[in-house]
């Protein structure tokens, strides 16, 4: 079943839920598919009057806020063989190689790393934990992940709940112009038939021959 059909299927105060939750669970450092799901919810909210897209919104950078300040936390407790226990458990995602290419990332950009890593998704997993390990101060971190919290999850649900919207718009104007033409088609070619079928018969007529008297 299609992640948005299942959304589709729960109450409104639940798909808050569950956005919120994947997304922090994600940020944390469990790789889910945060953006899958925070993109199907926008787009049903854009479908769907009962899901409001503002306080999806909330919910998803509360979450990837949350999330990431816990990851945060538990990659500076655990240091270095947090990131080996992880890539043991998800040598996918937390590889010797995608671990020594976000912290190169780290490295060179600091803060930018955490903001812009928002929006890429190993380094949406990573972002906290790795910023835990490498002992960036708090409140750098805090900053970065709060103000890339807001503008991913508030930024991608703004757009595609207005991209939703335009779309369902421009199908409904799209199906109502296809009516008309459809009815406009068959009217014309009824008459078409109709003049045609008029034009037949009256060949026919012309071409019989007319009756011939009897003889007295």
């Amino acid at each position: 079943m299609h992640v948005q059909e299942w959304l589709d299927t729960v109450p409104a105060a639940a798909v808050y839920a569950v956005v919120g939750l994947v997304i922090g669970l994600e940020s944390l450092g469990i790789p889910l598919p945060g953006e899958i799901v925070l993109v199907s919810a926008a787009l049903l909210s854009s479908q769907h009057g009962g899901i409001n897209p503002v306080i999806l919104g909330a919910c998803a950078s509360a979450g990837a806020v949350i999330g990431d300040s816990i990851g945060y936390a538990i990659g500076r407790k655990g240091g270095r063989p947090l990131l080996a226990w992880l890539g043991s458990k998800f040598p996918r995602h937390f590889s010797e190689g995608h671990v020594a290419t976000a912290e190169r990332s780290f490295q060179k950009w600091g803060m930018w790393a955490v903001f812009f890593g928002r929006f890429v998704a190993l380094l949406r997993i990573f972002a906290g934990p790795l910023a835990g390990v490498l002992r960036m101060p708090y409140w750098k971190f805090l900053i970065a992940n709060v103000l890339g919290g807001i503008v991913w999850a508030g930024g991608t649900t703004a757009v595609i709940y207005y991209v939703g919207v335009v779309a369902e718009s421009w199908l409904k104007r799209f199906s109502w112009l296809g009516l008309v033409a459809a009815v406009l088609i068959g009217v014309a070619s009824m008459l078409v038939v109709k003049r045609k079928a008029k034009k037949a018969q009256t060949a026919h007529q012309e071409a019989e021959p007319e009756p011939v008297a009897a003889a007295e």
